[in-house]
């Protein structure tokens, strides 16, 4: 009788099996089952940072056609960085804040700090690109915005994903967009409302979707929602594109993940490469 073992002679081929073989296969072992709806709250992430760059383009082209002033932008940016802070608290109790050890004073000192160095390098981001032509600076900006999006932490384990090259990325097109405004406040608060909404403003997302699932979910409905309102007195079409954009990312993309899952086929059996599982340190002695 045919046995699996290689220190015995038997009377048969190197390459043969018998009808044993066959008893192991293992069909789609390590698949996973998703669910439709947590794959849509998943994909919520996604959707908010597309509304993100969407409200950060929008804020600079109202801004460009001096149908929005600076110092309108700045009061609402500081009102709505204040209510985000007390949020961020209130979600977890200040648990989180316990943990990491920063007191609020650290907060206050970090804000100050940044304030005062950007606004009085903004003459310097006004001009720094004077020599470069605006189609160049749209071109680059637009780049930079995809690549933000492209390696963005959406919350997946991938070599890909990088937060501080998305941030770098994204703040990159800030300056490049600031520089075209017409004047030095502008770029000031262009730049402080893009670290608003690309560097503090996923923090607290993330905080919602681990604590206060409902209100993450809430937050994301009408962030896109406000998104598409601003982006339909630029462009309708634009709006109807980038609504359809969201309902395929939010909608259909799940279906289809769940959809071809069902045509997974993967198999395991005795002709997998063995996998050793015992503690072989002792014979590194």
């Amino acid at each position: 009788r045919w046995q699996k073992v290689l220190y015995e002679r038997q009377p048969f081929p190197d390459n043969y099996v018998d009808q044993r073989f066959l008893e192991e296969l293992r069909k789609n072992v390590h698949a996973r089952q998703y669910r439709y709806q947590a794959v849509v709250f998943q994909s919520g992430a996604v959707v908010q940072q597309l509304c993100s760059v969407c409200v950060f383009v929008l804020t600079w082209w109202y801004m460009d056609a001096g149908m929005l002033s600076p110092q309108g932008l700045f009061g609402a940016a500081l009102v709505s960085s204040l209510l985000g802070y007390v949020l961020f608290d209130a979600v977890d109790g200040g648990a989180g804040r316990w943990a990491s050890g920063r007191t609020r004073w650290a907060d206050l000192k970090s804000t100050l700090v940044f304030t005062a160095f950007t606004y009085g390098f903004s003459p310097v981001l006004k001009t720094l690109t004077e020599s470069i032509s605006t189609d160049t600076i749209y071109a680059m900006s637009a780049l930079m915005l995809l690549g933000h999006l492209i390696f963005f932490d959406y919350g997946a384990n991938a070599a890909i994903v990088s937060s501080t090259l998305s941030l770098n990325m994204a703040i990159f097109a800030s300056v490049c967009l600031a520089s075209r405004l017409p004047r030095s406040l502008h770029a000031f608060v262009m730049v402080t409302f893009a670290m608003h909404i690309f560097a503090l403003w996923p923090v607290l997302q993330k905080k919602l979707k681990a604590r206060a699932p409902r209100c993450y979910v809430a937050v994301t409905v009408l962030f896109a929602l406000a998104a598409l309102a601003g982006l339909a007195t630029v462009s309708s079409v634009g709006a109807v594109l980038f609504a359809s954009l969201l309902l395929a990312i939010s909608c259909l993309c799940p279906y289809c993940l769940i959809r071809l899952q069902l045509l997974k086929d993967n198999i395991h059996g005795p002709w997998d490469e063995a996998e050793i599982k015992e503690d072989l340190s002792r014979f590194l002695m």
